[in-house]
């Protein structure tokens, strides 16, 4: 019987050093890097993403970041299509995909398939948004609380877009959708999918993203935003929402001081580091190594893990 080639998947919260890893691993294992992150998608969006900018590759190929326009709808269900197209494109020139995953819900829309979810709804869409401009701060969260708890836990009270496809499940359905997801699926076929999971220590990796908000300031995040609000790109488009880019255009709005910005960028992340945590923590058969995935004895341990490559 012929041996599945392999896929690698490096996971973990924001700021563990799943990119370093990743491109490590590229360079020892003649492999290159596919990007399963939501936000990495946004063409122009990459300082506050942290995209892993060419000059910062060393050479390694990374697939599947800036796919999409600000103004576009990208979902889950065309990450999975398009990293479909770029695993076979490996595979063909026998290098081993390795993922880089922040965005659970695009990680397993890729290895567990899709769910027979409904449509959008736009009627239902709008009645729900004046609904919420009607209602106090954190009207949907508490309704898909009630509809849905589970993934109220795991959505954001400030991801609108989210908020919003999980209650419109709800309604059209009758089902959760933990429900719908548990339905038939797609899944992957055709590799044998290791998972190497990133797990420094909480007080560690919370400074590391404290100081990163610093570090992106410096590089030009409020230059980018800047220059996408010039470009007339509404505060309503999708790379706004993320964290960061919200509250930094407040700032320039004038609607708060940049050190209450930053004070909130940083809670934020925090927040979703915690959550991103919880999420992967569900994953099956992850190796977890407790630690940064830019330090080499992380990086020694996960070659250690996945041992000779067959891809090569």
């Amino acid at each position: 019987m012929t041996a599945l080639p392999r896929l690698v998947v490096v996971l973990g919260p924001t700021g563990s050093g799943k990119s370093a890893l990743g491109i490590r691993l590229a360079h020892q294992l003649d492999g290159e890097v596919l990007v399963c992150d939501s936000t990495q998608i946004y063409r122009g969006f990459d300082i506050g993403t942290a995209k892993v900018l060419p000059a910062e590759q060393e050479g390694v190929p990374h697939h599947l970041v800036d796919l999409a326009d600000a103004l576009e709808i990208f979902t889950a269900g065309e990450y999975r299509r398009v990293a479909l197209d770029a695993l076979a494109d490996l595979r063909r020139r026998n290098k081993l995909p390795i993922l880089t995953a922040g965005t659970g819900l695009y990680l397993r829309a890729l290895l567990e398939g899709l769910a027979d979810a409904p449509t959008r709804s736009e009627a239902l869409r709008e009645r729900l948004k004046q609904r919420s401009g009607a209602k106090s701060p954190g009207y949907l969260h508490r309704l898909l609380a009630r509809l849905d708890r589970d993934s109220a836990q795991r959505i954001a009270p400030a991801d609108t877009p989210k908020l919003i496809r999980a209650i419109e499940v709800c309604l059209l359905t009758g089902k959760t959708l933990t429900q719908i997801h548990e339905e038939g699926r797609d899944k992957l076929q055709g590799f044998e999918v290791l998972k190497i999971g990133l797990s420094p220590q909480r007080d560690e990796l919370y400074a590391r993203l404290d100081a990163r908000v610093s570090t992106m300031l410096t590089a030009g995040w409020l230059e980018e935003i800047a220059r996408h609000r010039q470009q007339g790109i509404a505060a309503d488009a999708k790379p706004f929402q993320f964290i960061g880019y919200s509250q930094l255009r407040a700032h320039q709005e004038g609607r708060a001081t940049l050190p209450d910005a930053i004070k909130e960028i940083q809670q934020a992340t925090r927040r979703y580091a915690k959550r991103q945590m919880t999420w992967f923590r569900r994953e099956k058969e992850v190796h977890w190594l407790n630690g940064f995935g830019d330090a080499p004895k992380i990086a020694a341990l996960a070659v250690q893990i996945l041992g000779p490559t067959r891809n090569s």
